[in-house]
């Protein structure tokens, strides 16, 4: 509207000039609202409703000037050229009219085209940037006036020198580049050269360790066979023996081949047999006295480790011992043992023994314990017929013997049930491997050792392979066997391990491992057959 218009109110009302346009909006509202009761009682739910309605262009609205005179006014109504964005509003439910909320009907003043897009992210996003800024310092000078004195002492003169281009300036910073260069390359190369010499010394020091302690090893070899041949105790003692009586009787028979003929000859290959049939004799001697009592230590060694209380260590580091019943049996049976096998005792201390002996067994009835019962009772009866000790020596060994095999059976001695192995190593050193190295063929026993034929899984029989020392170090540090070694050494190697399979598969001790090796073989000959799931991607 324009400026000094009245507004008309709804159904034809006027507003004076002098009145409240407050008040007037209240009456405004009342008959909206006066209105909409009318509308909404006309038109019941059901039927439809459509007001169709323009308001024209001109209308003519009556003014009152005075108390009794009235003015007519011809309103042009102005029409948006724009579409007036929607502020809001509500909808009845019941006649579905909607109602927007009203906005100024004055026009937006345009602004005018400067020619630049203000309206973008670059224009409207502020970007913070902090940047240390060194200010000024106010100096001053002090110079020398009348009634002020400055020292000049630590002053310096300055005199200019020759102009430097910039040609003569990027040439000698290039000197001094390749200079630099110079010096650095020389330190590295020295660095180089040093530590290459380092090695040189560390490896030549290794080197020199090394062959020390094989000298030393090979020294401590001799002297060991040196003393296993004057002192020969073990069965591979007298296998050494053995071999160095047979090498000694080649090279006899060599030298007399080479320097004797005819009757000399024959003469002297009967000194040889003589001399050989005397020191195998000597040998055998040796045997049986080192066999004896390498017997003696074996039974008490294999006594002992029955009747040892069960150790463990605790956290505190202490060792924590416990008897059992089973171990307090062995060591009962132990000491029986060393009581009946002592010589050289009074009569009376000897028929404690034996009836402590004959108690123990009785309260097991069998053939064995019948027998030691029998040989009890007859030692007893001669040494009441006062026999010579020398006559009984047979009968207290008889005993003995048949004590000890008494506490070797686990019915009667339950320790003895873990103790007990399998004595087939032999077997698979000198039949499966032939008593040499499977690589090198080295047939020296004492450098030969037994490991693991694929480091992955654990020892067996049938998973190991007979090597040196150093070809065993060399071996165990191995990743891929199939890239090491030739197809026709692992397929030599295989058929031995189906050789030691064969064998001990009919021990029925090893039964349980030689199922669990299958089970763990067939485990992973499936994990690398069968091809991991794939998982599709959503």
């Amino acid at each position: 509207m324009g400026k000094g218009r009245r507004k008309a109110a709804p159904e034809g009302s006027m507003i004076e000039d002098n009145e409240n346009p407050l008040r007037t909006r209240t009456n405004l509202d009342e008959t909206i609202h006066s209105e909409k009761l009318r509308l909404d009682q006309e038109h019941s739910p059901g039927k439809a409703f459509q007001q169709d309605y323009r308001m024209p262009d001109v209308i003519t609205v009556r003014i009152q000037t005075d108390s009794d005179s009235f003015q007519d006014v011809v309103v042009n109504i102005e029409r948006p050229t724009y579409q007036k964005p929607f502020l809001g509003g509500f909808k009845n439910k019941i006649t579905g009219v909607e109602f927007h909320n009203a906005g100024s009907q004055t026009m937006p003043k345009k602004l005018p085209d400067k020619g630049i897009l203000v309206f973008r992210r670059e224009t409207q996003t502020v970007f913070e940037k902090n940047k240390q800024q060194q200010t000024t310092n106010t100096t001053s000078t002090q110079m020398t006036k009348t009634g002020l004195y400055v020292s000049n002492k630590t002053d310096k003169l300055i005199t200019p020198g020759k102009y430097v281009t910039a040609e003569e300036y990027h040439k000698r910073r290039l000197e001094a580049v390749i200079v630099l260069q110079r010096y650095f390359r020389c330190w590295h190369a020295t660095n180089i050269v040093q530590k290459l010499r380092e090695e040189k010394r560390l490896r030549l020091e290794w080197e020199a360790q090394e062959e020390l302690r094989r000298k030393k090893e090979k020294e401590e070899k001799l002297r060991r066979e040196h003393e296993r041949r004057l002192n020969p105790k073990t069965e591979g003692d007298f296998e050494l023996l053995y071999h160095a009586l047979e090498l000694w009787r080649q090279e006899k028979i060599e030298q007399i081949n080479r320097t004797l003929t005819g009757a000399e000859r024959k003469a002297a290959l009967c000194g040889l047999l003589e001399q050989e049939a005397q020191l195998i004799a000597s040998i055998g001697r040796h045997k049986l006295n080192a066999d004896e009592e390498n017997r003696q230590k074996a039974i008490l060694h294999f006594l002992n480790k029955c009747a040892q209380p069960k150790r463990w260590k605790a956290y505190d580091g202490r060792i924590t011992e416990m008897d059992t019943q089973f171990t307090l049996r062995a060591r009962e049976l132990l000491e029986i043992y060393l009581s009946i096998s002592m010589s050289d005792i009074p009569q009376d201390e000897r028929i404690d023994v034996l009836l402590t002996l004959k108690h123990t067994v009785k309260e097991h009835e069998c053939k064995l314990t019948q027998e030691i019962m029998e040989l009890i009772d007859r030692e007893i009866d001669l040494m009441s017929r006062e026999v010579k000790e020398c006559n009984l020596e047979g009968l207290r060994k008889r005993i003995c013997t048949l004590f000890l095999q008494f506490s070797k059976i686990p019915k009667f001695n339950p320790e003895v049930a873990k103790i007990l192995k399998h004595q087939d190593l032999q077997y698979l050193i000198e039949k499966i491997w032939g008593c040499q190295s499977a690589l090198s063929a080295c047939s020296d026993l004492y450098d030969l050792v037994m490991v693991r034929w694929d480091k992955q899984h654990e020892w067996s029989p049938w998973n190991t392979i007979l090597l040196t020392q150093d070809e065993a170090d060399a071996h165990l540090k191995l990743c891929d066997l199939q890239k090491a070694y030739e197809t026709a050494f692992i397929h030599r190697i295989k058929h031995k391990h189906i050789w030691a399979k064969t064998y001990f598969a009919q021990i029925q001790a090893m039964t349980s491992f030689l199922k669990r090796s299958e089970n763990q073989t067939n485990a992973n000959e499936f994990l690398i057959a069968t091809p991991f799931p794939t998982v599709a991607k959503t």
